[in-house]
């Protein structure tokens, strides 16, 4: 990834956060002759990625446990008009751009068989989104009948991800005057783009 180091994301809490709000990752593993690219919600813990994917995804059976795969997640983005900055009417020295955050992590794939692995993955991906979603009235495993949740638990295959190198990457107006990096932070507030607008706060704090 190009990384410019004005751009470069060290804050681990902040990347910890972009990767739990954004947790929709793009897997990309490399099959020789091509590619092997899939989307599923992962969640992180410590140095490894856990998730799963249907047992009809060939992923499991056409990649080998072990290989080098990388995982993207897109947090918010956004289009930079050259109309936001307000000394675009002094001089019109601005051009459009866009401002995103992304994280990238580097490492390999391993997929688990096993049912306790799968009852883990799907356990800790549903009680994170549900206590989001639904709070106290969160859905739980055992709401639901034994030998359905059985069934269901078949028909995936766990997956988890050793995370070797990271990278991150906020960009966020940061090579701008603070008057033009004040007005951008305004207008993701305004376009309710809370994300980009509470990351850019923190930079300026």
């Amino acid at each position: 990834m190009y990384l410019p180091k004005h751009f470069k994301q060290t804050d681990i809490e902040e990347i910890k956060g972009l990767v739990a709000c954004f947790p929709l990752a793009t897997c990309v593993a490399n099959m020789g002759d091509g590619f092997e690219v899939n989307h599923f919600p992962m969640i992180w813990r410590d140095d490894q990625l856990i998730g799963h994917i249907a047992f009809a995804n060939p992923m499991h059976k056409t990649l080998q446990n072990g290989c080098k795969a990388v995982f993207v997640f897109n947090a918010g983005d956004t289009y930079v008009s050259p109309n936001w900055y307000p000394t675009k009417a002094q001089h019109h020295q601005h051009v459009p751009t866009w401002n995103y955050q992304v994280v990238h992590m580097h490492g390999e794939l391993f997929f688990k068989h096993g049912e306790k692995d799968k009852i883990a993955a799907v356990g800790l991906l549903t009680q994170l989104h549900e206590k989001r979603v639904n709070g106290d009235k969160a859905w739980k495993m055992r709401d639901a009948p034994r030998d359905y949740i059985k069934t269901k638990i078949e028909g995936i295959v766990g997956i988890e991800f050793h995370i070797k190198r990271l990278e991150a990457k906020s960009k966020l107006s940061q090579n701008r005057e603070k008057i033009g990096y004040t007005a951008v932070m305004d207008k993701m507030e305004e376009m309710q783009l809370m994300g980009l607008s509470q990351s850019m706060k923190k930079l300026r704090d």
